[in-house]
């Protein structure tokens, strides 16, 4: 996810858990990528795929998590990101909506299920998988969600405002599901330009 840049969020006090036809492939459970990880752009398959629950967590799935927090922080806006948009079929995703506070502690959640959605709210978000587009979206204003950490510890997070709507961005994403999905038609129609030029350059 892309931070809005108009609007300054706090973190609550959450335990932290912490050639295109070739690149395009999924990446094996068991195989670790050497060099920094690639963003997957819109028009990418694998954006479009659901996520492998993980079933055993290893030095394998750390160093994705670590590669996964050194991709979003080199986006300058970067707050979330999902393992498919790295390029790997694995149900993890790591969130940071206060990165620009040295006390922040990142979210590193394996395997996160929303407990349950409350409120509602409209707000404007972007994605790192296709920058430049923004659209106002409805989520739920209070999210719960459980996961691992990267103990293997089941842990609770309660998100409300920006982090609610982190968690649920980030969640669609281990599900195939782009924030442009939430965006009704017409609107969506306005976007197509945008959309074809992400997916031409792809090409």
């Amino acid at each position: 996810m892309a931070k809005r840049k108009r609007k300054k969020c706090n973190l609550p006090n959450i335990p932290a858990a912490s050639s295109q036809a070739a690149e395009s492939r999924d990446i094996e459970q068991n195989e670790v990528p050497q060099g920094p990880r690639r963003i997957r752009l819109y028009g990418d398959e694998i954006l479009r795929k659901k996520a492998f629950p993980i079933q055993e967590i290893t030095e394998v799935e750390r160093k994705l998590a670590e590669d996964m927090l050194v991709a979003m922080y080199a986006a300058p806006n970067g707050i979330g990101l999902a393992a498919p948009q790295v390029g790997v079929l694995k149900r993890l995703i790591v969130i940071d909506v206060n990165r620009n506070d040295p006390a922040s502690r990142p979210l590193m959640l394996i395997n996160p299920e929303i407990e349950s959605l409350e409120g509602e709210s409209i707000a404007e978000e972007g994605c790192l998988s296709i920058p430049d587009v923004t659209a106002d979206i409805k989520r739920a204003e209070k999210a719960v969600v459980t996961a691992l950490n990267m103990d293997g510890e089941e842990i609770r997070v309660e998100g409300e405002g920006f982090l609610s709507r982190a968690l649920q961005h980030e969640i669609d994403h281990l599900n195939g599901v782009l924030f442009i999905d939430h965006v009704s038609g017409l609107k969506r129609q306005l976007l197509r330009g945008k959309l074809r030029k992400l997916v031409k350059e792809q090409s």
